[in-house]
Formats: C-alpha cells, sequence, structure tokens
C-alpha cells in the first residue's frame, strides 16, 4: 500500500491572485471553495485525479525566505523560452537562490514570491 500526492496546499496572502495566476500557468480551474480557501484543478477531474490540485490558503504571516519546496513546471505545447515569456506575461518574475547560469532550467517566483523552477523538457499533456 503506498500514498499519492491528492492536494499541494500554499499560504498566501490573496488566494485569489494566486488562484488566478496557477490557473493561467497549469490550465487548471477553481474547483471548489471552503471559508477563504480556492482549490483549483484539472478541468473535469478535481480532487484525487491523477495530477493534484492546489489549495491557497490565506494567512496573515508574510513569505519570507527561500522556500524548502518548490514546484518545477515543464512546457507541453512549446518551446521553453516561448513558456518563459508567457510565464513572465502572465506575473512570474526572475528569481537569483544561486543558481550558476549554466542551468537548463529558469528560477521563477509567482506574484507573492514562491519560487518554482521552468523545466527544459516538454512533457505531454496529461
Amino acid at each position: 500500500m503506498s500514498c499519492r500526492i491528492t492536494e499541494l496546499v500554499i499560504d498566501c496572502a490573496d488566494a485569489e491572485r494566486l488562484a488566478a495566476f496557477w490557473s493561467s500557468v497549469l490550465g487548471y480551474v477553481e474547483t471548489g471553495r471552503e471559508d477563504d480557501d480556492i482549490e483549483i484543478g484539472p478541468p473535469g477531474v478535481g480532487f484525487g485525479g491523477p495530477q493534484p490540485t492546489l489549495v491557497f490558503t490565506p494567512v496573515p504571516e508574510p513569505k519570507r525566505d527561500k522556500l524548502r519546496l518548490h514546484l518545477d513546471v515543464s512546457a507541453t505545447d512549446r518551446s521553453q523560452s516561448a513558456e518563459l515569456q508567457r510565464l513572465l506575461g502572465l506575473g512570474a518574475t526572475t528569481v537569483d537562490v544561486g543558481q550558476t547560469g549554466a542551468e537548463s532550467w529558469h528560477v521563477l517566483a509567482d506574484p507573492e514570491g514562491n519560487e518554482f523552477c521552468l523545466l527544459s523538457q516538454r512533457v505531454s499533456p496529461v
């Protein structure tokens, strides 16, 4: 017997803003709300599907340091450079966490400063 990751819960200041950003990045839709939490996931699938849903939970304290866990994303239908431009257009920013410049990935941050990486390899959509 084993477990699967079904949800990733992200503390944030503005759940609406981050849910909209990550929905655009991943092609997700809102799947539910509970109190101030907003859950997004793949269209027509939601909780328990092959991909985890994301839950944005408002908290009063600000993000302080580099995250100990971050998301890696890969383009499904375009080059890494085209996807980088799309993500920057959605509100992502580039971040320096000590990379050398020789990496094959880009380190970015979402609108609240949560780091994530755009990998170089394309993957098939699920």
